[in-house]
Parts: structure tokens; C-alpha cells; sequence
């Protein structure tokens, strides 16, 4: 991530219903512009005990029940020390769940060490789920690739290919066939988990916008509705449009398999070559059916390949190879 992403972020960051934070600010706003550097979360409870040996000072604090509780404890007992000692570290800010609010000890310090302190009525283990899921969003590693991005029958399709080849209108003629576009001209690509690749477009204002030489920019949602376009989809297909070349030898089994690395995940990639007479649309249709194929662990050009190995070996094949005389 190269923007700087802090805690005010997190509490402006645009999330609604099942991935809303709830939060809001109770304490230390001076320091809303402090950032968050890792994807991960930590309880303090052995930093208040007094442990700081392997203190993770540079994540996202979480105070949940138990952990407010024993906070309660050392306040009421005016044993501040290792509350003080807590905030000497430069902590992202501090969050409390179930609508817990820590005492007025505890935000005097905060403010003084310019240390936000925030609230949120959701309990810590959803709270912990879906920040660390928003979290790892933010923080995937990323790339902006040339391209569109297309559902095919439920499958993600990033046609790539150099300009004026046709990828806008190959996308075009997919979506007049029911399928769905994501992202024109320019998709973002993050890897999430490792090995999944989520894609959408770079900018959501244009996102869905398509841009077709002699007609110009066209709104893909206001001319074939809202069942014609997704936000994001996952990237599972690349298929490389190029310009016919005679001299080169295109795979016509369908056995080689390629891939195209992409932020370290491998993606199943397809050369299609571009010529007067093909229609592209169809065979990227026909290579989405397949891929699905692949997945359910059926390959039509293995089982090909072996039928034919199959008849080779077979006496019918030797025979038509050596005549029956040669086998008599």
C-alpha cells in the first residue's frame, strides 16, 4: 500500500451493514492522524499485567471484556503505571467492543500521549473478524493492469491485449450477451489471502463507463442495467488478444497449459489470435465453459490426447498402420 492509511480513515472508511465498524471517537482525536502500518490486531491484557517483552505496539489495540476489566481493576487500585507505560509506546490507537467505555483516568492519559481511543457497540469477535477482513483489503498488495474485466458465466475474465485490438468491443459484444462487464480501459488488481485475485476498476466514478472508437463513451448500466455490471470479481481467466501472425504456431489441442503470474498467483492464460471472420466473443464464451470444466476435473484435450493413445495401442489401429498381412 503506498498511501499512508490512519486511524481516521478507518472511522470515515465507507462500510455498510454486515462490514460496518460502528466506530467512533471517545478520546485522543489529536492523534486521528496517527497510521496504521500492519493488518493485524492485539489484546494488551500481558502489557497491563506489566509484560512488555514482546509488546506488538504497532498494531490496532483491542479491549474486549476481559481486558477492561482487569483495566478497571488497576484504576480503582491507582495502579497507573503500566497503563502509562502502554501509552509511552507509539500504539495506532486503542478500540473497545460491546459498547465498553474505559474510565476517565484511562482518556486522561490517552489525551495526553495524543493516543486515540474508540468505540464500537459490536462484540470483539465480529468486530475482529470484520476488521481484520477490511484490514487485509487495504493492505493487499496491488497492481493496475491495461484491460477489461468481464463475468463470463460466473467466471472472472481479464482480457488483455494491446491497443486497438479489440478488447473494449469484444467486452461490448459480451455484455449485449448477457454477461456482466467490471472494469474498462484500467482494472485494479489486489491478492487477497495470497492467492486469490480480486479485480474492479480504478476508479469508481468511470468504473463502469466504456470507451468505443467512433462512438465514444458509453454508460454500460444506463444502457443494459444494473444486471450488467459488478463492483469486483475475482480474476480466474486471462486471455491475451493479439493480431493474427501466420508464422506463428498456435496451440490447436488445447494441452499446453499457460500461466500468467500475477502479484505471485498463477492465472490460467489464453492466446486468442484476432483476424477478419473470428468471432471472439464465442470463443471466449466456449473457454469460459471450459475453464469451468477444468475446475470440475474434467479436461476435454487430455481426454483427447488419451483416446487417441488408446486407439494407437488398440489391434483395430494396428492393423489399419500394418494391413493384416504384417500381423499375420
Amino acid at each position: 500500500m503506498n498511501e499512508k492509511f490512519t486511524v481516521l480513515d478507518l472511522i470515515d472508511i465507507d462500510l455498510k451493514e454486515n462490514n460496518a465498524l460502528n466506530l467512533r471517537c471517545i478520546g485522543g482525536r489529536k492523534g486521528l492522524t496517527r497510521t496504521i502500518d500492519v493488518p493485524d490486531l492485539n489484546h494488551p491484557g500481558l502489557a497491563l499485567a506489566g509484560f512488555y517483552d514482546v509488546f506488538a505496539a504497532q498494531r490496532i489495540q483491542i479491549f474486549g471484556r476481559g481486558e477492561t476489566s482487569y483495566l478497571k481493576a488497576l484504576l480503582d487500585g491507582g495502579s497507573l503505571d503500566t497503563v502509562r507505560k502502554l501509552f509511552s509506546w507509539p500504539i495506532p490507537c486503542c478500540v473497545f467492543t460491546h459498547d465498553l467505555a474505559p474510565g476517565k483516568e484511562f482518556l486522561l492519559l490517552a489525551e495526553e500521549a495524543d493516543c486515540p481511543v474508540l468505540q464500537t457497540d459490536l462484540g470483539t469477535s465480529d468486530f475482529t473478524a470484520r476488521i481484520i477482513r477490511i484490514l487485509q483489503d487495504i493492505f493487499a498488495p496491488r497492481r493496475s493492469l491495461h484491460g477489461v474485466l468481464v463475468e463470463v458465466y460466473g467466471l472472472g475474465i481479464l482480457i488483455l491485449g494491446e491497443s486497438q485490438v479489440g478488447k473494449s468491443e469484444t467486452a461490448l459484444d459480451l455484455i449485449r450477451r448477457g454477461h456482466r462487464l467490471v472494469a474498462d480501459d484500467v482494472v485494479d488488481i489486489r491478492c487477497i489471502n495470497g492467492n486469490i485475485l480480486l479485480g474492479q476498476g480504478a476508479n469508481k466514478i468511470i468504473g463502469h463507463h466504456m470507451e468505443i472508437r467512433g462512438l465514444g463513451i458509453i454508460n454500460v448500466t444506463h444502457l443494459f442495467g444494473v444486471g450488467a455490471v459488478r463492483d469486483r470479481k475475482q480474476i480466474q481467466l486471462v486471455v491475451m488478444l493479439e493480431e493474427w501472425d501466420s508464422r506463428k504456431n498456435y496451440d490447436r489441442l488445447g494441452t499446453d497449459d499457460q500461466v500468467m503470474d500475477i502479484l505471485g498467483v498463477g492465472i490460467p492464460r489464453l492466446d486468442i489470435p484476432v483476424k477478419p471472420g473470428r468471432n471472439v466473443p464465442i470463443i471466449i464464451e466456449t473457454a469460459a465453459m471450459n475453464e469451468r470444466l477444468k475446475k470440475m476435473g474434467y479436461n476435454s484435450a487430455k481426454e483427447f490426447n488419451q483416446n487417441i493413445l488408446k486407439w494407437i495401442e488398440s489391434d483395430a489401429a494396428r492393423s489399419v498402420y500394418f494391413g493384416q498381412e504384417d500381423i499375420i
